[in-house]
């Protein structure tokens, strides 16, 4: 097996006696041993095989090796949430008096942990516009450990060349770290570019249906292998039922990033030529900055469509209060279409002048484009913003 899709189907545990088609749920929280040397075998990891569900269990192990070879890697782990898979990596990895250099456009809750957690531990942060390439080697330091970036970002849709990115961290032998939750490895494979480690939110597009939460790292095995010593005992641990839900998931998920990236390309085009819309940012748009990026490193678009309506912020809130199918919820990736003002919400902890400097408008909607008929998402936006 070797394409995308059949690796995404039929990846899983291997049968019980019971010769079931489908993987079943393991809920169980630990498990027994043939006799007193197998247990002290395992637990001096002298022997491989299941002690607790907190390090690991059949499904959370099923959703790991599919992972791995969707995205490409050598190991992974997945953890309860996708903020605790970015925590997990930080903590994991860096030490008091390390730094990272990150992108300028990140999550509302990694903002908040590189400005206010992490700094309890003296690891300390720069960030550096996307879009301003010559500025990235110069901001490296002696002491930087991690570059992290998240392309697309959230929730501007910048682009950064992951070639490009990949080779100066290899020339400063520094850790890079992708956020590739907005891609998802259907679209985009940043450990073929030279990522040493890429993490998920998979309540996101993984999932696809907003019913679970999860976290996702998977990547080279040395770097792995200190993800998991410290989970294994810091304990963000994702349920076996999670696990089950999510590599299920992705079973459709290339089907379902089709049909999102369809949808949301025609979407874009519609809000280029509305006389109310004063922007709008998609990847897969020619008039994106990073147009030719994306089309080099991306497979298509993604579900995500940004746009500012004219009006500023009172007509943004506006508009969100007349949409009557498109719901107003804090998620993305969903079989639904959800809009989200992020001024206000998922960056409102950021200052005007952070939110502006990763241009974050005061009109910026963010649409997260579900699978919806087109013609029916259209219709919603057209008479919220009428």
């Amino acid at each position: 097996m070797e394409n995308f899709e059949t690796l995404a189907i039929r990846t899983q545990t291997e049968r019980s006696q019971f010769k079931e088609h489908s993987t079943p749920l393991h809920l169980t929280s630990s498990y027994v041993f043939d006799d007193a040397e197998q247990m002290r075998a395992m637990f001096s990891d002298e022997e491989e095989g299941n002690i607790y569900s907190r390090f690991s269990n059949p499904n959370t192990t099923e959703l790991i090796d599919k992972m791995c070879l969707l995205e490409g890697a050598e190991a992974g782990w997945v953890t309860a949430t996708g903020m605790a898979a970015v925590f997990t990596t930080f903590a994991a990895l860096l030490s008091a008096g390390d730094h990272i250099l990150a992108c300028r456009s990140v999550f509302g809750s990694t903002h908040s942990v590189l400005t206010k957690l992490l700094p309890k531990w003296r690891i300390t942060h720069s960030y550096v516009d996307l879009n301003e390439t010559e500025k990235w080697e110069e901001a490296i330091l002696p002491n930087t450990k991690i570059i992290y970036i998240e392309t697309p970002t959230n929730p501007a849709v910048d682009i950064i060349d992951l070639e490009w990115l990949g080779k100066l961290a290899k020339k400063y032998k520094v850790l890079l770290v992708v956020d590739n939750c907005f891609a998802t490895p259907y679209i985009q494979q940043p450990i073929k570019y030279g990522a040493d480690l890429v993490i998920h939110s998979a309540t996101k597009y993984l999932d696809g249906q907003g019913r679970v939460m999860g976290g996702i790292i998977v990547g080279k095995q040395e770097l792995i292998d200190e993800v998991k010593l410290f989970a294994r005992h810091s304990g963000p641990a994702l349920s076996p039922f999670n696990a089950w839900i999510i590599s299920k998931s992705l079973e459709t998920l290339a089907i379902r990033m089709d049909r999102h990236s369809e949808s949301a390309l025609k979407l874009a085009e519609w809000l280029e030529d509305h006389s109310k819309v004063e922007l709008v940012k998609y990847p897969f748009l020619r008039s994106h900055p990073q147009f030719e990026i994306a089309k080099k490193q991306m497979k298509a678009g993604g579900g995500i469509v940004t746009f500012v309506i004219k009006g500023g912020v009172k007509k943004g809130r506006n508009f969100l209060d007349k949409l009557q199918m498109i719901s107003m919820t804090a998620n993305l990736g969903d079989s639904r279409t959800i809009a989200t003002h992020p001024a206000s919400t998922t960056h409102s902890k950021l200052t005007e002048e952070e939110r502006l400097e990763t241009r974050i408008l005061p009109g910026l909607i963010r649409i997260s484009v579900g699978l919806e008929h087109i013609d029916d998402i259209v219709k919603d936006i057209e008479q919220a913003m009428s």
